[in-house]
């Protein structure tokens, strides 16, 4: 086996297998063929529910059966995959998605969709231009800040950084976003500088 495919922005990452109004769950079609943290992403069709990525996981497709360990006589995980073939249709990567906004008759909407995305619906990682247009306004934020994961910060975090690498100036627009992080956690100063390190580290 290969090393693990990089995802691919023009075409389905993944499937819905699991929905609700405040998240979503994505199987890949590629094994390990997951978007990093914090990326947005969108379920299929022209009214798409966006998500932020929140939480990866590969494990085995049977809930009954964890994963052993097999790489005793080999140096690296390629080796392993190479003499055992049948692990790629044993394991699945999965990835969960806050939902953070949706688009409807072609209007952008930075808060709960009224329903979720439809099961079996392709999931795609957004472009450049969407990732602009999204983080043209910070409303969604207090979605990540409820979410249910253990790593909210982080996932803020990863998703300001990658979305200020597609604006023109993105010194002044992780500046914009330390503002208003800061009007939003009100006296959370540990937890606002610790947010604000990450951006710049």
């Amino acid at each position: 086996m290969n090393e693990p495919p990089e995802v691919e922005s023009f075409g389905p990452v993944g499937e819905v297998v699991a929905a609700s109004t405040t998240e979503y769950l994505t199987q890949c079609r590629a094994l390990y063929g997951a978007p990093p943290l914090g990326t947005l992403v969108k379920s299929e069709g022209h009214d798409a529910i966006y998500g932020i990525v929140g939480e990866v996981a590969t494990q085995s497709i049977d809930p009954g059966r964890r994963p052993m360990a097999m790489g005793r006589h080999d140096e690296t995980s390629e080796a392993v995959y190479k003499r055992n073939p049948q692990l790629t249709r044993l394991l699945a990567t999965e990835f969960r998605s806050v939902v953070v906004g949706y688009r409807a008759n072609g209007t952008l909407h930075r808060y709960l969709a009224p329903l979720p995305p439809k099961i079996h619906s392709s999931v795609f990682q957004c472009d450049l231009d969407e990732a602009i247009e999204f983080s043209g306004s910070l409303d969604f934020v207090p979605l990540l800040l409820a979410a249910p994961f253990g790593s909210q910060d982080d996932i803020i975090s990863s998703f300001l950084r990658a979305a200020s690498t597609a604006h023109p100036d993105p010194e002044r627009f992780l500046v914009e976003a330390g503002r208003d992080l800061a009007n939003l956690l009100g006296g959370q100063f540990q937890r606002l500088n610790g947010i604000l390190t990450r951006l710049t580290s």
